[in-house]
């Protein structure tokens, strides 16, 4: 698949990889609040294979980013049922093994990709990430949490990427994750109206 930038550029995604789940029961019971958690991930070329490390990334990652954000945010919106429907999202990359760490962070963590998939997706929180380098198969565990307030502990979440055949060592996997709802049963507090703790106080309460 060939996907244009709007700038003439254009990125070599070799596959789309979509998961969905839904938990139809926790501990025997179904969940308050039934939720869907999906994942969607593009296996790219590694524009940086065999460059130095002091090389710039800017210039590919602002060429490939955004569209890569646009494809995996509509696959996600789809998947879901509408942006209106989700709650969390999460980040995430796979470096092939002839990569840096470095690139995958080229792709996800700069305001070409984060900023979009933050505006597609409609939140205002930061966007938890995982990032890996790896061989092709490994599995990768994206953190979620909740996209308009990072403090609710309801949403953090967690849901798992994995392509048999991906990253070959000079691919980039660049996942974008998200969920419908809480864990099935939440019922540690919210952060928001935790007690504060610390070390002092625990120890006074011992003794």
């Amino acid at each position: 698949m060939q996907a244009s930038n709007g700038g003439g550029a254009h990125i070599e995604i070799r596959k789309l990889s979509l998961y969905r789940e839904e938990t139809l029961t926790e501990a025997g019971r179904p969940p308050v609040r039934p939720a869907f958690r999906a994942s969607v991930a593009a296996v790219v070329s590694n524009p940086w294979v065999g460059t130095p490390a002091t090389t710039d990334l800017s210039a590919a990652a602002i060429a490939m980013a955004p569209r890569l954000a646009k494809v995996l945010t509509d696959k996600l919106i789809e998947a879901l049922g509408g942006v209106d429907r989700i709650e969390a999202f999460g980040k995430a990359a796979i470096v092939g093994t002839a990569g840096e760490i470095e690139h995958g962070g080229a792709l996800i963590h700069t305001p070409y990709f984060g900023n979009l998939v933050r505006e597609f997706l409609r939140g205002e929180s930061i966007i938890c990430f995982a990032d890996a380098r790896a061989d092709a198969g490994e599995t990768l565990v994206v953190p979620l949490w909740h996209k308009e307030h990072a403090a609710t502990r309801s949403h953090y979440q967690t849901v798992s990427t994995r392509i048999p055949d991906a990253p070959r060592a000079d691919e980039i996997v660049v996942i974008a994750a998200a969920s419908t709802g809480p864990r099935p049963h939440p019922r540690i507090g919210d952060r928001t109206t935790d007690p504060a703790v610390t070390a002092q106080k625990l120890e006074e309460v011992r003794s």
